[in-house]
């Protein structure tokens, strides 16, 4: 591997307000036939985030190579700092390619993409100047040694709340890798199915997501537990067994698809850390931001007019 090297840096604005998240992970774009769009959880949740008025400090690696220069720009144009992101001469940027079949899609993750290579020791030159909060971090990023090296880096130097995005995508996650992603993580976000496929892989005894949840909390001495559960909403368990919950927002009147839903929702749940909304409100919010993303094509709208009904209604 070459000595990695970062990105032209794009200056951070003077005065950020709620800016202190830093985000782990994949950049990458799925590739179907006729485009591209950029992508990945991480690179999502931190372009949200800026729309809403954060400075999210996004760490990842691209390629020297065309598409690593497109999501550059993407960055750069929509007021992102860049500093967190590696250059790679030797792989390229992350792609997915979606092979599209009789019936939906099927989607291949390639393997030995920038974002597997994350060097901890550049990591480093980065970290100390964020300070994060807040950092964000999930399990795709860690099938190879080194971003797993970097992403420990990373969790062990930092006093932050430290917010688990679980993401499951097999093949490319192990009973380990999940393992030390849990047991330094404060708050898990998963899904119901990744919440019951996570009680068989820990031989949770408890039948009911309520209880594996709390059990998969006292054996890994987390804070709090979130699982959303689609169309049926997402609740919330702490440490204490205290559940709060919101029941479904209604969905966009024309469901496009919901790819990215679950990033949306994990964005505005942040947000709402940093901004001290009650637990109810975040959970409600988040459900509705996640619900308007599946009116549109794909995980990020295409204009900042999406998001000014929430910045009125949140008051941002």
């Amino acid at each position: 591997m070459t000595s990695p090297i970062f990105a032209p840096e794009t200056p951070t604005p003077a005065n950020p307000t709620h800016s202190r998240v830093a985000l782990f992970g994949e950049v990458l774009a799925d590739m179907f036939p006729e485009r591209s769009v950029l992508g990945g959880a991480p690179f999502n949740v931190a372009r949200h985030l800026q729309a809403f008025g954060c400075a999210p400090m996004l760490l990842s690696r691209v390629g020297d190579d065309a598409l690593g220069r497109q999501v550059l720009a993407t960055m750069v144009g929509s007021g992102m700092a860049t500093r967190g992101i590696q250059l790679d001469s030797q792989h390229p940027t992350g792609q997915v390619r979606v092979h599209l079949q009789d019936v939906g899609h099927r989607f291949e993750i390639l393997d030995q993409q920038a974002y597997d290579f994350i060097d901890p020791d550049t990591l480093r030159q980065v970290t100390p100047r964020q300070t994060p909060a807040l950092v964000y971090y999930g399990t795709l990023a860690q099938r190879h040694v080194a971003s797993r090296r970097a992403l420990a880096t990373l969790l062990q130097s930092t006093q932050a709340s430290k917010f688990l995005d679980v993401n499951l995508r097999a093949p490319w996650y192990s009973k380990e890798t999940l393992a030390f992603s849990l047991k330094m993580a404060t708050i898990v976000k998963l899904n119901d199915q990744e919440l019951k496929e996570l009680a068989e892989l820990f031989g949770l005894s408890s039948g009911q997501p309520p209880g594996q949840a709390s059990e998969l909390m006292r054996h890994f001495d987390m804070a709090h537990v979130v699982v959303t559960c689609g169309a049926d909403g997402a609740w919330q368990m702490d440490r204490n067994g205290q559940v709060a919950a919101a029941g479904a927002s209604p969905l966009a009147k024309a469901v496009v698809d919901t790819v990215g839903a679950g990033d949306g929702f994990a964005a505005v749940y942040l947000l709402g850390i940093l901004r001290h909304w009650p637990t109810d409100v975040m959970l409600a919010r988040a459900n509705a931001f996640a619900a308007a993303l599946c009116g549109i094509r794909g995980a990020i709208p295409d204009a900042l007019d999406f998001y000014q009904p929430f910045l009125e209604a949140w008051e941002l």
